[in-house]
């Protein structure tokens, strides 16, 4: 298998990122790392694995960006402004410097986005801000809720890096159409700790008028690396 590993400077984070690629053609699959997880989370916790023959036979090509969310979300010691604000700062990462650099290695339109437990926040969230880029977004027991990291604190930063927000006050024709001709998945389980919140989102979709796929695994799992893993197996 193909394996890049790319480490850059970033001018919009003032600090180096890192990466990996994995295969050497197909559809481009971006993924954000679970809460305050690294680029080769997806690798070590056994992924990339369980995508291996799509990715061998040139059917699948993934992207494994950085975070930056122990200096956003999970910063405790910043003022919940500047939380916000960072992680403002990390989508200019990644649609300036990071998505330019995946359409140099692969050039196709659109990409497929996805992260499992918060990385399912990151997914959902860049696909509803951008569907312009974004083909297909699957959420892995995702948790799409991020007020409850700022201690109360409210601006229009929050409110539009928060779905469940302005989801519900959306009514641009030019958004909704382009989330209407988008694969949306959210995968979870009977025992996941993030099932009240796919439920919640998937309930605000319907409202909405915007298809979905809820699927909720009925095995018992929980909340963690071998649920994902065949997840994996089956949407990509």
């Amino acid at each position: 298998m193909n394996r890049e590993h790319h480490k850059n400077y970033s001018q919009e984070l003032h600090r180096d990122m890192e990466a990996l690629v994995f295969g050497h053609a197909g559809p481009p699959l971006l993924v954000f790392p679970s809460s305050m997880g690294r680029f080769f989370e997806y690798e070590d916790s056994g992924m990339i694995r369980a995508l291996a023959h799509r990715i061998d036979q040139g059917q699948l090509q993934v992207f494994c960006v950085d975070s930056v969310d122990t200096e956003s979300w999970y910063n405790k010691d910043a003022h919940p402004g500047a939380r916000i604000w960072r992680h403002v700062q990390y989508e200019r990462y990644v649609i300036n410097e990071f998505l330019p650099f995946l359409k140099w290695k692969n050039w196709a339109p659109q990409i497929s986005v996805t992260g499992c437990s918060f990385g399912g926040y990151h997914a959902l969230n860049f696909s509803m801000r951008h569907p312009d880029l974004v083909s297909a977004c699957v959420t892995m027991s995702g948790s799409f809720e991020i007020k409850s990291f700022l201690d109360g604190y409210f601006d229009d930063n929050v409110y539009f890096n928060n779905p469940p927000d302005y989801l519900q006050g959306m009514s641009d024709e030019w958004f909704l159409r382009r989330y209407r001709q988008m694969k949306i998945v959210l995968g979870t389980s009977d025992w996941d700790m993030c099932l009240d919140a796919n439920v919640k989102m998937a309930g605000l979709l319907h409202s909405k008028g915007i298809p979905h796929w809820l699927d909720i695994w009925g095995d018992n799992s929980k909340h963690d690396w071998p649920l994902w893993q065949r997840m994996a197996g089956k949407y990509f």
